[in-house]
């Protein structure tokens, strides 16, 4: 890290932090105490969590518990301040419950309690990241031309069935942490960006299409670089010149990938003020027991000097309340009210998943620390 980025993170810290928030208390060793904000400014900002597998954990049997009273777990998350969910989508999904009619069940039970609600279109049958984006089976063998109609037609289709549900989205994602493209080998970047905005700007046409005569959807173009400004910048250049229009910039930021607080603060800060648009954690994540990361065979192969950071607190439920508190600071710190909020991902698990130690509740369904970092949103 160079001196001027440096000093750049001691004063977002001290002064415009001073300047922004209002009853915060930050200790020497940068802990938020406090995030009382005044009243007009909470409704902006987004306090959200991904429960895309909520609802097959509930069906299945696992029980949420808040101060020992079993609930279900949206009405934990609304008592404890939450405003937004996000729910993915898949197009054909096989082994996971992410389907049409299961993602509108989601997101009906979440808006009968006044949730807005964040889509996430994978465009894929199966998990879309970074590291794979499958065509889904159905759109295998199509021209780009083909592709792009049916991300249309698809896009369109799909945000019609929610509003006709009466859930639809307040934003939606084009996309799942596309740093990579989408729709491979089509959409792949570096080496096809052509092919990667046209289907982009075929979802957005979707939306478009699809919402009817209610509010337009917000668009997210969401990414996994939270603490790389290089890669960042590169990306939504690119989509500027490609005229690819969007409405916020979404970002994943898990510090064992995504890189220390620091990164995350100068990333967020050249983001806004070289971007200007609203910047969103789409996801953010953090143990409170035994780590649940690894570095793949094949990264350690391309990367054979890369080591896993040390962990930026203690892995204990304490330590994931601390980064939980480090992070929603830091994304109020950036400039021009750009940083709008964050989404954890995800805090409620079916009880024996590999997953349960990023959650917000442990191994007997009790609420963990975590849960009350945005109590004071409930209380004033």
């Amino acid at each position: 890290m160079n001196r001027n980025r440096r000093q750049f993170s001691l004063r977002s810290v001290v002064t415009r932090g001073r300047n922004r928030l209002r009853g915060v208390v930050i200790t020497a060793s940068g802990v938020v105490l406090s995030l009382m904000l005044p009243l007009a400014a909470r409704a902006q900002y987004i306090i959200g969590a991904d429960v895309s597998f909520a609802r097959q954990a509930e069906a299945e049997g696992t029980v949420f518990r808040n101060k020992g009273k079993a609930m279900p777990v949206l009405q934990i998350l609304k008592d404890h301040g939450y405003n937004w969910v996000r729910l993915r989508l898949f197009v054909h999904p096989t082994n996971l419950p992410n389907n049409l009619p299961y993602t509108i069940a989601s997101a009906q039970a979440a808006k009968k309690l006044g949730f807005k609600f964040l889509l996430d279109l994978h465009y894929s049958d199966t998990w879309a990241d970074p590291g794979k984006q499958f065509t889904p089976n159905a759109w295998l063998g199509m021209t780009h031309e083909q592709l792009v109609r049916e991300v249309y037609t698809y896009t369109r289709n799909t945000i019609e069935a929610f509003r006709k549900a009466g859930v639809l989205p307040n934003m939606v994602q084009i996309g799942n942490e596309i740093t990579n493209g989408m729709l491979w080998p089509d959409g792949k970047l570096p080496d096809h960006w052509k092919q990667f905005t046209d289907l982009l700007k075929a979802g957005v046409n979707g939306v478009d299409a699809g919402h009817g005569n209610q509010p337009r959807p917000l668009i997210m173009i969401h990414i996994d670089r939270g603490g790389d400004w290089k890669t960042t910048h590169y990306f939504f250049d690119h989509l500027a010149r490609y005229h690819v229009h969007y409405d916020v910039i979404g970002q994943s930021y898990y510090p064992w990938w995504q890189g220390s607080l620091d990164d995350l603060r100068y990333n967020l800060y050249m983001t806004a003020t070289t971007f200007h648009k609203p910047i969103v954690l789409a996801e953010v994540a953090y143990t409170w027991e035994k780590p649940t990361f690894h570095v793949p065979a094949k990264f350690k192969k391309l990367h054979p000097k890369f080591q896993m950071p040390p962990p930026p607190f203690p892995i204990t439920p304490e330590g994931q309340k601390q980064f939980l508190q480090a992070v929603f600071r830091t994304v109020l710190d950036t400039p021009d009210n750009l940083g709008k909020g964050l989404f954890w991902w995800e805090p409620a698990v079916p009880a024996q998943s590999p997953l349960r130690a990023r959650g917000f509740f442990d191994d007997s369904g009790n609420a963990l620390p975590v849960i009350t970092v945005f109590d004071e949103y409930t209380r004033r």
